[in-house]
């Protein structure tokens, strides 16, 4: 998998280079609260992910992935509810959700939430960095 510009205007592409499989992306952040109160986590990621489906419904959304980068100090959440909350119609083919967690063993440590309940619960994955983006860990959460 590797990440690229997408020379159609949106945010970005993944790309397989196994399957030569591209998945446009349109992201968005939740900042960090301004006035440093913790705040509602779930309306906050809600509320980001009906900012970029406003942007022009179905037409700028259809097949893309939107990936809602969590830099807020919202506390905790959970990405069943969040899921079950989504807007209808949602417009994106899938909703991610990724959040820093800081260093661990001088590796970056990422959540990584699918907001789609087919299987029962949103995956969610912690994802461990090599510091020099060498090396990778992925594990399960639920």
């Amino acid at each position: 998998m590797t990440f690229t510009s997408d020379p159609l205007g949106g945010d970005g592409i993944i790309y397989d280079r196994a399957t030569e499989e591209a998945f446009p992306t349109e992201h968005v952040i939740v900042p960090k609260s301004v006035s440093g109160k913790t705040e509602d986590a779930e309306a906050l990621i809600l509320k980001a992910i009906e900012h970029k489906r406003g942007k022009g419904a179905a037409a700028y959304a259809s097949g893309k992935i939107l990936v809602v980068f969590l830099n807020g100090s919202g506390g905790m959440w959970f990405p069943n509810r969040v899921a079950r909350n989504l807007p209808k119609p949602l417009y994106f083919a899938a909703v991610w959700v990724v959040g820093a967690h800081g260093m661990d063993e001088g590796r970056y440590v990422y959540s990584v939430t699918s907001l789609e309940l087919s299987e029962g619960n949103a995956p969610t994955w912690l994802v461990r960095i090599g510091k020099e983006f060498d090396a990778w860990e992925v594990t399960p959460v639920q």
